[in-house]
């Protein structure tokens, strides 16, 4: 059935010197610019109730995390991990012998405005404010600048249709390699011009970058909970350079994505661990489908990151505007129930096609839980009923694997 057109959004090319690409937006799954929201809600449980970066907050897994994943790309990830974590270190403090967040900036600011620069080193990337609304409890004194340079990187297109797979891993990895790069790039050019810059890196998050994305018009967010942009969808990795360089800000946009996402469900429908819900909710004075970590998170840590919802997403297979134009000719969302869209496999459990899922234990999805030292106290706790008072050595174990966690401190960067 042909659908009633609201309105069309015009963007750039997907590479530089191509055309600008017109998507249609149907009647129906028209919204508003960005996503549903109530401002007063976000600003309250932003003050109130601070976001914490899950590996602080869930730290009790990351141990769990780091024993149970796949070890069939340890060799690749033994060549990633210390280069691109030293890399993060330095874009978190020193970078080339200077502190990106606090060093003299070079000159006075001079020259062309910083904006025009900036967007010369962008194809995918956009401009917005960065409130400290919008960084984690652990990041807030660290992030110094107000303006926020956003970055979304596209991941090789053949490997990540593999996932879960060592491939698909693999191209997770590299295009952060080769984002983290572009940023420093960006940061050097920023530097030249006589401002201030920070990298934040995907590997060592200041906070949700997905509403920067979003308010900056680079898409609308997924019921996936991944930010769905024009030419690629999902398949992308994002970063952030702030800096305190006057810059002209972008506007958010409404793609159709928010509506389009309750017609297409197929996330929904194929999460091999059942984790996205079908509708909803307000969360935090956002309007979102709010995934189920519990849910999530054994599956991503057994299966290369799995990656099914993204995967599956029709915005990610086929682009947003064959995608919006079918829905618009047809009332049908493209490739949804095909074997082309909804297939995949997982190791040891073979293939699963279109209305197929994987069966899973339930301790297969019974995970530590929150801070590492308050697994420690809840598993303690639960041998004190079980078995009463422990002798003298288990209880010096215990103080022991206590202060083992504690002098480890807190970590941003995500390991696993």
């Amino acid at each position: 059935m042909v659908k009633q057109l609201s309105h069309t959004v015009k963007r750039p090319g997907r590479l530089l010197g191509d055309p600008d690409v017109e998507i249609p937006v149907a009647e129906d799954l028209a919204s508003v610019p960005g996503v549903p929201q109530n401002p007063v809600d976000v600003a309250f449980y932003s003050r109130e109730y601070p976001l914490e970066t899950q590996t602080i907050e869930k730290s009790a897994d990351r141990q769990w995390a780091l024993a149970t994943q796949s070890k069939d790309f340890d060799e690749f990830r033994e060549g990633h991990d210390e280069p691109h974590e030293a890399d993060v270190r330095g874009c978190a403090g020193f970078r080339r012998g200077r502190a990106y967040g606090d060093a003299r900036a070079r000159r006075g600011p001079h020259g062309r405005h910083p904006t025009a620069g900036a967007r010369d080193g962008l194809r995918r990337g956009g401009i917005h404010p960065v409130r400290s609304a919008l960084h984690f409890a652990g990041k807030k004194r660290w992030a110094k600048y107000e303006h926020a340079i956003c970055l979304a990187l596209e991941q090789d297109y053949v490997g990540t249709q593999t996932g879960p797979s060592p491939e698909s891993d693999i191209a997770r990895f590299e295009t952060y390699e080769v984002e983290q790069e572009l940023c420093l790039k960006m940061c050097d050019y920023l530097r030249s011009r006589g401002y201030h810059a920070q990298v934040h890196d995907g590997s060592d998050c200041s906070g949700p970058y997905i509403p920067l994305f979003v308010a900056a018009g680079l898409g609308q967010l997924g019921a996936n909970g991944q930010l769905l942009s024009p030419h690629f969808g999902s398949r992308s990795r994002l970063m952030l350079v702030t800096t305190d360089a006057p810059l002209t800000y972008d506007k958010p946009v409404d793609y159709g994505i928010h509506k389009f996402c309750q017609q297409c469900q197929v996330c929904v429908n194929r999460c091999p661990g059942r984790a996205i819900p079908r509708d909803k909710v307000w969360w935090r004075g956002v309007e979102r489908n709010k995934l189920i970590y519990d849910r999530c998170r054994p599956v991503m840590v057994t299966y290369h990151g799995c990656a099914v919802c993204m995967i599956v997403c029709p915005i990610q297979r086929y682009g947003m505007k064959p995608v919006m134009e079918h829905y618009v000719g047809t009332g049908e969302v493209l490739g949804k129930g095909s074997e082309n869209l909804e297939g995949y496999s997982l190791k040891g459990k073979g293939y699963f096609g279109a209305g197929e899922l994987p069966q899973f234990s339930r301790d297969f999805f019974e995970i530590p839980q929150g801070r590492e030292e308050d697994w420690l106290f809840e598993k303690f706790k639960e041998r004190l009923n079980a078995t009463g008072v422990p002798s003298e050595s288990e209880l010096v174990d215990f103080a022991n694997d206590v202060m083992e966690v504690l002098e480890k401190g807190e970590t941003t960067f995500d390991v696993a």
